[in-house]
């Protein structure tokens, strides 16, 4: 089921029943005088996030303090399949539980026997990281939980008496503060906010016609994709075919490798089409999660799009330059080994506030990145050069005390 049909589900289905549980669960809350004090030793903890594998690696700072502050306690991850593997990944999780999401068959098949096994674990606190979905408001108060804990937006007022203790979406703050945030409403003493470091043991793998050698072979990752949860997040195809054209002519020692999944192996095969330089490899829909970390850990540098392999360039502290455009840099890029691109269009970031941007695919907040911006950003990781910038808050990436790279953003005339 692609993200379109769900939006459309959410909003004009399962949004009825969630305003109606509204009306429901807080005067039946405030009947039984249900105990929801924060402030006790919860032995069952559940985080929810169906969506966005970056979005799982920026909860890793959370899990790490829930884990440090409740020892004794069990946490639950609920989550899709696709995420499964990535939270095994992290090691913080003690059981995870899926929902099928892929056919509003299989979702409607497997809803029931999800629902009572969440009601079966006796969950205590529940924190959903889910934003904008109302079934992911839904699954929270059917999860029977005592406590509830979710973001509050002001279009979603009807919120309100569905969860028991609401946070402010700060959309200004780095999503990982804003993650953290449920972990200082329980009042859990912040064990530390590093993202947790992805581990792959892998130093070679073998492709139809390259054998890579990870530690010993120079190269550069490209990630041309974004999730179609915002395929506004793509920098236009041709701007990668003249970038890849120019990074084999000004660094010949280093392979190109350009990644994806299977399902955006078509895509990519569009930016490489002509392209038959020796140094460019397509291995898009040709790696599992494990040789993916282990690839983008080892690589020179990563160039990508706001998505999933950014987050995993961050976690491996892998240099990585992140064109952003819907989205802000200062919520999802703001790490010290990136350089961050981001032109300040008038629009963005518009992911906040609109399920379909007002753009309409016309993505102008990308297009005014132009490939000389990404080209010198390249430069300045191989040359080391030095900025200087006047306020911290623009600086975007570190080395050894060194300055290389701010938010890149120019002031209008």
């Amino acid at each position: 089921m692609n993200t379109n049909t769900q939006i459309i589900i959410d909003k004009y289905i399962v949004q009825v029943f969630a305003i109606l549980f509204n009306l429901a669960v807080k005067p039946l809350g405030m009947f039984l005088r249900i105990n929801h004090s924060l402030d006790r030793n919860f032995t069952t903890i559940a985080v929810c996030k169906y969506k966005g594998m970056g979005s799982i690696i920026q909860a890793t700072p959370l899990l790490k303090t829930l884990k440090a502050n409740y020892p004794g306690s069990k946490i639950i991850f609920v989550t899709t399949p696709g995420n499964v593997e990535i939270l095994k990944k992290t090691g913080l999780v003690d059981v995870i539980v899926t929902l099928n999401d892929s056919s509003v068959f299989k979702l409607i098949k497997g809803l029931p026997g999800f629902i009572i096994k969440l009601i079966r674990y006796k969950i205590e606190v529940y924190i959903d990281l889910e934003v904008y979905s109302n079934f992911s408001t839904l699954i929270t108060i059917l999860s029977m939980s005592k406590n509830r804990l979710g973001f509050y937006l002001q279009s979603k007022h009807y919120r309100l008496g569905n969860y028991t203790h609401m946070m402010y979406h700060n959309t200004r703050s780095p999503i990982m503060e804003t993650y953290l945030q449920f972990a200082r409403l329980l009042g859990c003493k912040i064990a530390d906010t590093e993202l947790i470091p992805l581990v792959s043991e892998i130093t070679s793998i073998n492709f139809d016609n390259l054998k890579l050698e990870l530690l010993k072979k120079k190269y550069l990752v490209i990630n041309p994709n974004a999730s179609d949860l915002r395929l506004e997040r793509r920098w236009g195809l041709e701007n990668y075919k003249e970038l890849i054209q120019l990074l084999v002519k000004h660094f010949p020692e280093n392979t190109i490798l350009v990644i994806g999944g299977k399902s955006e192996s078509q895509y990519v095969s569009e930016v490489l089409k002509g392209l038959t330089h020796k140094n460019i490899f397509d291995i898009s829909g040709k790696t599992n999660l494990d040789e993916l970390i282990a690839i983008i850990k080892h690589a020179q540098l990563l160039i990508t799009n706001d998505s999933g392999p950014m987050h995993i360039g961050f976690a491996c502290k892998t240099p990585t330059i992140a064109l952003f455009g819907p989205c802000s840099p200062m919520q999802y890029g703001n790490h010290k080994n990136s350089i961050a691109i981001y032109k300040n269009a008038y629009c963005s970031p518009c992911v906040h506030d609109f399920v379909n941007p007002p753009c309409k695919g016309n993505n102008q907040c990308m297009k005014l990145i132009t490939v000389e911006d990404v080209l010198n950003s390249v430069q300045i990781f191989f040359q080391g050069t030095q900025f200087l910038v006047e306020k911290p808050s623009e600086i975007a990436y570190r080395s050894n005390g060194f300055i290389l790279g701010t938010l890149n953003r120019k002031k209008r005339k």
